[in-house]
């Protein structure tokens, strides 16, 4: 069999993980294979030849996205050129499915063969979103399994692959160790976790230290770990955090380390609730967003929930505590319980993590792989 070309286009750091584990599956079956596209560094060390560097499609919110609009749609348009070009086997977009979902279609209609790797939520809104993925994409391949039921039940071609995240955590955290890395005691630990972007942090920061100061003063050993997401967002929070008195330790990263030492989490809405969720550590759901957004969202969305938690386990597994419910007080007692007896959620946690743990990258390989037709070669 020819040496097989493989195009992937992903937008994110995130993408760029799922890809490299995806190119480094594909080697293992076929170590000749060739990757072209758009990816990160990861992708670039498993050989990925980038058309331009990943960053330039980056770009998060509306405001942001209007002033780079000409700029992206350039790329995009040229991008698909040279794709059409070098007549890939197939075409792999990852996650951005607002820049890849119309590549996708695109390069369909040229005769070349698409997947596209991560649903975006259109189970929960703008549900028509559907029909352009069934015209352009001749797989999706999903993390989660209710989105497989979703694109089943609309006639799309799909595979649920699992979780790499579920893959990577193990099904037992070493609470202990992390602790130890931490330099953290035995008492309770809570960890915040107010969100990854600005307007999530303004939105939810000061709420959550008015929380903690209720928790404390409930529980005067409790001691609070949050982890930044970025140098801007530390920044952000040692603002707030001024005049206040809270036994708390920032940390730069180290998300994981932060859900492995600690007894529960106030979160914000979001990925990392996920990972909350396969480190067994009880949660509330708190989001709280510009007004006229949760509006329009509120009528727009589907979905009963909101949490991964919840969408996973189809019942309300964890608290969501959303815009005017989402009250300081409200929050410290929701979560105090949970210190001592989050059983009922951990049990269902684990249950999840069993479900998603499933060799991701793999599954995703063969799927491709099986889509065009390409065997492993001897």
């Amino acid at each position: 069999m020819a040496r097989l070309r493989i195009a992937l286009v992903a937008g994110e750091a995130s993408g760029d993980i799922l890809g490299s584990g995806l190119m480094r599956a594909i080697k293992a079956r076929h170590p000749d294979a060739e990757f072209i596209g758009v990816g990160g560094p990861l992708m670039e060390a498993q050989g990925m030849t980038s058309y331009f560097p990943m960053e330039r499609l980056s770009v998060m919110g509306l405001v942001e996205v209007l002033g780079r609009l000409k700029e992206l749609l350039a790329r995009r348009k040229l991008l698909i050129q040279t794709l059409i070009d070098a007549k890939p086997d197939v075409f792999i977009g990852i996650d951005a499915p607002d820049f890849t979902l119309n590549i996708e279609l695109k390069l369909r209609q040229a005769g070349i063969k698409t997947v596209h790797y991560v649903s975006p939520s259109v189970w929960a809104w703008r549900q028509k979103r559907v029909l352009k993925i069934r015209e352009g994409c001749n797989l999706m391949l999903t993390l989660l399994p209710f989105e497989a039921r979703f694109y089943e039940e609309k006639g799309v071609p799909v595979r649920f692959v699992g979780h790499p995240l579920a893959d990577a955590i193990p099904l037992q955290a070493d609470q202990r160790a992390a602790r130890a890395e931490l330099g953290l005691g035995e008492g309770p630990v809570v960890a915040l976790m107010p969100g990854s972007r600005g307007g999530e942090v303004g939105r939810l920061g000061a709420l959550f230290f008015d929380a903690a100061e209720r928790l404390l003063a409930a529980r005067p050993d409790i001691r609070f770990v949050l982890p930044c997401a970025s140098p801007q967002r530390r920044e952000q929070i040692e603002q707030l955090l001024q005049d206040r008195d809270l036994p708390l330790t920032l940390l730069d990263g180290q998300s994981h380390v932060a859900l492995a030492a600690c007894n529960a989490v106030l979160i914000a809405s979001g990925t990392a609730t996920l990972e909350a969720l396969l480190y067994k550590r009880p949660m509330v759901v708190a989001y709280r967003m510009a007004p006229l957004t949760y509006w329009i969202l509120k009528r727009m969305v589907k979905s009963p929930y909101v949490s991964l938690p919840n969408l996973l386990a189809q019942r309300l597994l964890v608290p969501e505590l959303l815009q005017d419910a989402a009250t300081a007080e409200a929050l410290a007692q929701t979560l105090l319980p949970l210190l001592d007896n989050g059983d009922a959620q951990t049990a269902g946690f684990d249950a999840i993590h069993r479900t998603l743990r499933r060799d991701a990258s793999n599954q995703a390989a063969e799927a491709v792989l099986n889509l065009i037709g390409a065997t492993p070669s001897q």
